[in-house]
């Protein structure tokens, strides 16, 4: 018998969350974005589910050729660009467009042999501080790239820093405005905490939002949502992509006194009755899930106790007398019996995001697609 336990894909999900960026973003084209083997899911149990999307963002050219062998034949965006000159051999061979941020990749297009022009992304970095042009080098960027034989179009984007905190947008949206607001081309701005959060942002901006022709979509499309603290994913309609699920592989009774795990780091304070799950760090999920992470035992709330090991952790089945050997035990996402364990709370638990928990899912860890998802309550 395989050890049980299971990561499950709920591709309908998926669609739901695409339905829903829709909404919030009604007049400009959706990208998927797929990085991180789409954040742990896996590109290809997530793909026909995302393909409802008008295009796909990722960072790597073997990503890219797996969307393309999957029968893609619509726009895929390199986020980062091309790493060196082959790169962008990789790009006229799949028809890939790719992010522009440094000179480095301008001389690269320069030097690069093609006869079909590359559609690029001019990356403005309008105060996020990781890759794009300075505001007051984004003419002239945009400049060296209009005047090359090896590019066709060129669009202009930005990354947002505050987007899912109190900071918000206002001011990044002001500067990008100004070092772009008299070059051509399609605008692509926001994330998953921009699209969700736009009127706030809106009516934040002293101009407004730019208009924006694309936005990317990662975090929201997977269930969670980016501003966790402040709203969740399910107030923004959105649904869980991913359940990871296990059982309850030994029982173990507690008397008042008895250690827990390596370190002794939970002290019984009374009797108690405890299961052992076959999960653990060497699956994903983290150590620092330790006492009192929530989990589902046969749907019903309970918790970790003491410290998660390699391949195991323990949960409190003291008030589910009902639950022993072979219990159902949610770890994040929906139990089969319906009941949602959102991703975000597990994360909060451990000091972590829910972007680390689904992008750590080790690879021994069986994935499969789920057709049906189950009633949400």
């Amino acid at each position: 018998m395989p050890r049980p336990l299971q990561a499950l894909i709920h591709p309908e999900a998926l669609r739901h969350n695409v339905a829903i960026l829709r909404q919030h973003a009604p007049d400009a084209r959706l990208w998927a974005v797929i990085k991180a083997n789409a954040y742990g899911h896996g590109i290809e149990h997530v793909f026909s589910a995302l393909a409802g999307a008008d295009g796909f963002a990722l960072l790597d050219i073997e990503e890219a050729r797996r969307v393309r062998a999957l029968g893609w034949r619509g726009p895929i965006l390199l986020l980062e660009g091309a790493f060196e000159l082959r790169d962008l051999e990789a790009c006229s061979r799949l028809d890939l467009w790719h992010t522009v941020h440094c000179e480095a990749q301008i001389d690269m297009l320069a030097a690069h042999k093609t006869h079909t022009p590359q559609r690029v992304f001019l990356k403005i970095n309008s105060g996020m501080n990781r890759l794009g042009f300075a505001p007051h080098q984004a003419r002239a960027a945009w400049t060296r790239l209009n005047a090359l034989p090896q590019v066709d179009e060129i669009s202009l984007m930005t990354h947002f820093s505050d987007a899912d905190g109190p900071i918000g947008i206002a001011a990044q949206a002001a500067v990008f405005q100004t070092a772009t607001s008299d070059l051509p081309g399609e605008r692509c701005l926001s994330n998953s905490a921009a699209v969700l959060r736009q009127n706030l942002h809106a009516r934040q901006a002293p101009h407004g939002l730019p208009p924006s022709d694309w936005v990317r979509a990662g975090i929201a499309l997977y269930g969670s949502a980016p501003d966790f603290g402040q709203a969740d994913a399910m107030e923004a309609g959105l649904q869980a992509a991913m359940s990871l699920r296990s059982q309850v592989i030994a029982t173990q009774q507690l008397q008042t006194g008895d250690t827990v795990g390596y370190g002794s780091t939970f002290v019984a304070q009374h009797p108690m009755r405890i299961g052992i799950v076959a999960c653990g760090y060497a699956d994903g999920y983290p150590r620092s899930c330790g006492t009192g992470t929530p989990v589902l035992v046969d749907g019903q709330p309970s918790r970790t106790i003491g410290r998660v090991s390699m391949d195991m952790l323990a949960v409190d089945l003291s008030e589910l007398p009902s639950s022993g050997q072979g219990a159902e035990v949610t770890l994040w996402g929906y139990a089969s019996s319906g009941t949602l364990l959102p991703i975000d709370r597990v994360a909060q638990a451990g000091g972590t995001i829910a972007y680390e928990l689904m992008c750590a899912l080790a690879a021994r860890v069986p994935v499969e697609a789920d057709s049906a998802l189950p009633a949400a309550r």
